[in-house]
């Protein structure tokens, strides 16, 4: 059995137990702990059993069989009955003196238990080290589980590739096949590595990258990533970047480094640790010696001693100092459920103060794709859309496409003698009708009377003419993502006083978006550099705490100068995953709010721990040092609070947000 913490923690930390221990240094000398070995495992839990199954025959015979030839061997079974827990502890201690730490809780521990069997109180003294193994063991657990959890949500990349080699599929390790080459994939099967899809099309549970369940098509020539499971058929993929390089190893590595960025509250229990133990060991040496002098003969030195060795069992900081980091852990797995990357438990305990969101337009509020959003038409319906769809289905632009895609289940004409009219629109014949499809300067151009009202109109609109007459327009814009009026209440619900938006849209677009949101403040027209200007000037305001929300493209700048960077529908982004701080999988607005909701709860839970352990720490030690504490009652009430704080932090993961 080993204690596993780091002495930087004032908690286990040993290279003599390196098989269970796995060390992270962080940056700097900060080390992290990292609870390893496998708890479930009865090797793990065999000193403890042992020592538990001895002392419980100890205080039988001690208390009710009361037999003599026991009570010669009383000290000796204990001490037997101590060795398997208190061997690990002992050897830490030694590790720690080596190292020149002698202020640690294994030094505390030890101290206490010796000290319990110097005056006789032997199962007091087993008992001390077996519960504070006990409660080792559950924090290892519930630590090993929380690290256990965020792996199994994003670890799912493919163990295996088939790719195509000399003319035949062969099945590979991914990490060995190189940018270019074309592997295959059937349906129920992970993809591999990122790459461009060759197949016609396919759906795809994307589950595991951005906690959707609802099933992704994705035509060929898109962008396909490493951990979406193919659901139809088989099919066949370029690779395009390393396995090493691919989105979701990415940012698995930055799931993994997560937790060396420390929360200021983790960091300040650190520290308070590295001076708070050696104050509780010169306390409890005080708690001895100072009494001498004010009881003159009436000292008794067992009974002082007895009170000191409480004082140093109920003073142990390690339920405080990993409940706090397993309160994080399980923020960041929580988060990681519902597609939510934090890059470090400091931006965990940012958002929780967050005030002031600003956002882009396009791409994070709107779909960032064309839509046409209204038809008006002066001839047929039908017949308006058919002739300008077929006029249409000759260009490029996407704009046309839109047009074209609106039109998809009516039948097409042919166009004939299609001409382009530069930075107006186009000229054909369907049907034996001349059709003009474009701007209002198409209509100019041509002398064609028209409603002047059109003129006024904010979005883009194309306008038909059939025959030298006016036929109608149809309205294009960027569409609202269904959940951005919801995500803009949900702010305003979440303790976000001001939603900002930026765009480089026209203003008057801009306006009509955040009037449907009821987003607070807006500007438009702007450019990239107009955004980071905007945002130094909100930020000016000392009292604002303000996160940048935006789809990854051309955000990188004001992503960089945020106090929170969050970057949206960013799997496939490197420059979001590289940039933000906070990266939202989908391309769902809500997220921001539920990422707020955790961020909070997190907070929560740390502060309860925090306080509950300090709360019941005083109260003991108080009554420790006064002779009404017994050592049960402090072993008990450190195990105690211990596994309320580890049951408090684990409870963040089962949390609905």
């Amino acid at each position: 059995m080993s204690h596993p913490h780091d002495k930087d923690d004032n908690c286990c930390s040993s290279k003599a137990h390196q098989d269970q221990h796995q060390h992270k240094h962080a940056e700097g000398d900060e080390q992290d702990h990292d609870h390893g070995g496998d708890p479930s495992s009865f090797k793990a839990y065999l000193p403890a059993t042992v020592t538990l199954i001895m002392l419980l025959i100890g205080i039988v015979f001690d208390n009710f069989l009361k037999i003599d030839a026991f009570k010669i061997i009383r000290p000796y079974w204990y001490i037997v009955a101590y060795l398997p827990v208190g061997i690990p502890v002992l050897k830490e201690v030694w590790e720690t003196f080596k190292a020149k730490d002698f202020f640690t809780e294994f030094s505390l521990m030890s101290i206490a238990t010796i000290g319990a069997f110097a005056i006789g109180e032997y199962p007091e003294g087993v008992t001390v080290m077996l519960f504070y193994t006990i409660g080792e063991l559950f924090q290892m657990a519930a630590v090993n589980r929380a690290k256990r959890n965020i792996s199994a949500l994003l670890d799912v990349r493919a163990d295996v590739a088939s790719v195509l080699r000399n003319g035949k599929y062969e099945t590979v390790n991914p990490e060995t096949v190189a940018i270019g080459e074309i592997i295959q994939v059937k349906a129920g099967e992970k993809i591999a590595l990122d790459g461009e899809m060759l197949s016609d099309k396919s759906s795809f549970n994307t589950a595991a990258l951005t906690g959707e369940s609802k099933p992704k098509t994705i035509n060929k020539g898109e962008k396909v990533l490493a951990g979406m499971l193919n659901l139809d058929r088989v099919i066949e993929i370029k690779v395009t970047k390393a396995f090493a390089d691919s989105a979701l190893s990415r940012i698995l590595e930055m799931v993994q480094n997560a937790t060396t960025r420390k929360a200021k509250t983790e960091l300040f229990i650190r520290k308070f640790a590295k001076i708070y133990t050696p104050i509780v060991f010169f306390l409890a040496l005080a708690l001895v010696t100072v009494p001498i002098l004010i009881l003159g003969k009436d000292y008794h030195f067992q009974t002082w001693l007895y009170r000191s060795l409480v004082f140093l069992v109920i003073s142990c900081p390690c339920a405080l100092v990993i409940s706090i980091p397993l309160g994080y852990f399980g923020g960041i797995g929580a988060a990681s459920a519902h597609g939510i990357l934090f890059k470090g438990s400091n931006f965990l305990d940012l958002i929780a103060k967050l005030n002031t969101v600003v956002m882009d337009k396009t791409g994070t509020l709107t779909k960032g794709v064309f839509n046409v959003q209204q038809v008006e038409s002066l001839i047929d319906r039908e017949e308006f859309i058919t002739l300008l769809a077929a006029v249409e289905g000759k260009s490029t632009h996407p704009i046309a496409k839109a047009i074209v895609e609106y039109a998809a289940e009516k039948e097409l004409h042919a166009a004939e003698n299609i001409e382009e009219i530069a930075g107006m629109g186009l000229k054909g014949v369907v049907d034996g009708k001349e059709v003009l499809a474009g701007n209002v300067k198409l209509l100019e151009k041509f002398k064609i009377d028209f409603d002047i009202k059109i003129k006024d109109i904010v979005e883009s609109i194309v306008v038909l003419a059939v025959d030298g007459k006016y036929a109608g327009y149809v309205l294009i814009a960027d569409e609202i993502k269904e959940d951005a009026v919801l995500a803009i209440e949900q702010l305003h619900e979440n303790g976000v006083k001001q939603v900002v938006m930026l765009s480089g849209d026209k203003t008057s677009i801009v306006k009509k978006v955040a009037v449907v949101l009821g987003i607070d403040s807006y500007f438009g027209d702007l450019l990239p550099e107009d955004k980071v200007a905007k945002l130094e000037e909100i930020k000016k305001d000392k009292t604002k705490v303000v996160a940048f929300v935006g789809d990854g493209i051309n955000d990188t700048p004001v992503l960089a100068i945020s106090d929170i960077g969050m970057a949206m529908g960013a799997m496939g982004s490197d420059a979001a995953i590289e940039t933000a701080d906070v990266v939202i999988q989908t391309d769902q607005p809500s997220k921001i709010a539920t990422a707020i909701k955790i961020g909070k709860a997190t907070r929560k839970v740390v502060i309860q721990n925090i306080v509950l352990a300090f709360a019941v720490k005083a109260l003991v030690l108080i009554l420790g040092a006064g002779g009404v504490a017994t050592m049960w009652e402090a072993v008990f009430a450190d195990v105690g609070v211990a596994l309320l704080a580890i049951l408090n932090a684990v409870r963040i993961q089962k949390m609905q947000f």
